[in-house]
């Protein structure tokens, strides 16, 4: 059977996510990171960049710096945040007696 490996996007994901810096993570460091990790960055070259831009299409990366699939990323703050459930208010009669 073939060994299934994780989504190149959750891998840029995670990248982007462990960095602590504020300019957030260049594309270059970005590459490293990956070939760091196993992935073979020069043989999927196209898939990297693609993977860069529909996650800054879906909003899960936001630009910072440059055009296109250069420059600097970092996760939006929309996907940073656990959205809080919403406590529903009953709204009571008041009983005359």
């Amino acid at each position: 059977p073939k060994k299934v490996s994780p989504n190149v996007s959750d891998l840029i994901v995670k990248t982007v996510a462990a960095s602590k810096e504020r300019s957030g993570v260049s594309a270059a460091a970005v590459k490293k990171a990956l070939t760091a990790g196993g992935y073979d960055v020069d043989k999927n070259k196209a898939r990297v960049k693609i993977a860069i831009k529909s996650l800054l299409a879906k909003g899960t990366l936001v630009q910072i710096k440059g055009i296109g699939a250069s420059g600097s990323f970092k996760i939006s703050k929309t996907t940073n945040r656990q959205r809080k459930p919403q406590k529903r208010k009953t709204d009571y009669k008041k009983v005359k007696i």
